[in-house]
């Protein structure tokens, strides 16, 4: 296996459109890092950056030691699992599992002991002699996923390969891929819009928004210390909620609606507050946050409640004691410790002390 680099990677398609901008990005070996954002943030195009499907306009990219740049795709020793299953029809599992092998021309003997042992690893040895008609999404799925297997590649590239499936198989696929690359211990860059994929998935996650990094951390990292407001809105579901106002010296933050002390002394400045919908508490004696319930969603043994403060809409997440009804309205704290603030300038995170 080997590490993949990318250094200053820029990718400007005709017309200027800006695919990716100086994206300096290292995935250790034997790293599972997922590329997440928004659709059009950049995360398919460097993933064909890696694989060598485009071609950079500036930068480095290096598998391994190596600088691939104007190396071929089919020389690069990567594999890719797209979206698309991209099985041959007329071809038997067992087929499109060799059929990579044959081309590289390995011999029988080789390609059977490759195609049975990934066929081992996921579960589908009994599934060899049907062709893909025959076969669910998931079978597909891992039909597609054992044609890369086979290959023994340096380095697993996964664009949004769960996408086509229902909701339940997703679940289900996403534990698998996780048991695979513990199983193989490869190199796997993994491209989502999902960011519960994301979270449940990577090691390391890299979020994009138009074309460029927004941040490079473990999972807990970016849920608790996001860099900036996209990142605190785009990780976590559901979404982080904002208020906008005015830090003041003393540390206490205002909006139209209520404020509350959130640091003990800081510089004044237009910010933006972010509370997560499970740091959210309904008060039970009066509070400085006051809402009204606009909608109850009710998701097994949690609540989502919907509530709006002045002309802010939020969500809570909590466990219900009693009963709420649309348009009643309610007292809220938020827990001190798990505040957030942002620069309503250019959304970076600003670094407090939290108020005990």
């Amino acid at each position: 296996m080997a590490r993949v680099v990318l250094k200053d990677v820029t990718k400007i398609f005709d017309k200027g459109t800006i695919g990716v901008k100086d994206i300096t990005l290292e995935v250790k070996d034997r790293e599972f890092a997922v590329l997440v954002g928004p659709s059009g943030c950049g995360k398919s195009t460097t993933l064909r950056l890696i694989a060598g499907l485009e071609e950079p306009t500036a930068g480095e990219i290096y598998i391994g030691d190596r600088l691939v740049n104007d190396i071929p795709p089919k020389d690069r020793d990567v594999a890719m699992v797209f979206q698309d299953y991209a099985l041959y029809p007329h071809m038997t599992a067992y087929e499109n599992l060799a059929f990579s092998l044959k081309l590289r021309r390995y011999s029988r003997d080789e390609i059977k002991n490759r195609v049975y042992r990934a066929a081992e690893i996921l579960g589908i040895k009994n599934l060899l002699s049907r062709r893909p008609k025959a076969l669910s999404g998931g079978e597909r799925q891992r039909v597609a996923l054992g044609r890369a297997i086979v290959r023994d590649p340096k380095v697993f590239l996964f664009d949004e390969p769960l996408s086509n499936l229902d909701a339940k198989l997703r679940v289900q696929m996403r534990a698998e891929l996780k048991k695979l690359h513990n199983r193989l211990n490869a190199t796997t860059i993994y491209v989502t819009h999902d960011q519960v994929e994301a979270m449940t998935l990577g090691d390391k996650i890299c979020v994009l928004n138009e074309g460029k990094i927004q941040q490079i951390g473990d999972p807990l990292t970016l849920y608790n210390r996001p860099a900036n407001r996209f990142v605190a809105g785009f990780i976590g579901a559901p979404p982080m909620n904002f208020f906008d106002g005015m830090l003041r010296e003393n540390g206490i933050f205002e909006t139209k609606e209520f404020s509350i002390r959130v640091t003990d002394k800081c510089e004044e400045s237009e910010a933006t507050l972010g509370v997560r919908p499970e740091d959210i508490e309904i008060a039970a004696s009066d509070s400085e946050v006051k809402g009204i319930v606009s909608v109850v969603e009710p998701i097994g043994s949690e609540f989502f409640i919907h509530v709006e403060i002045g002309q802010t809409a939020i969500t809570v997440r909590t466990k219900l004691d009693r009963e709420l009804r649309i348009g009643d309205k309610i007292n809220l704290s938020f827990d001190p410790q798990k505040l957030h603030l942002f620069d309503r300038i250019d959304g970076s995170r600003i670094e407090f002390q939290p108020h005990l």
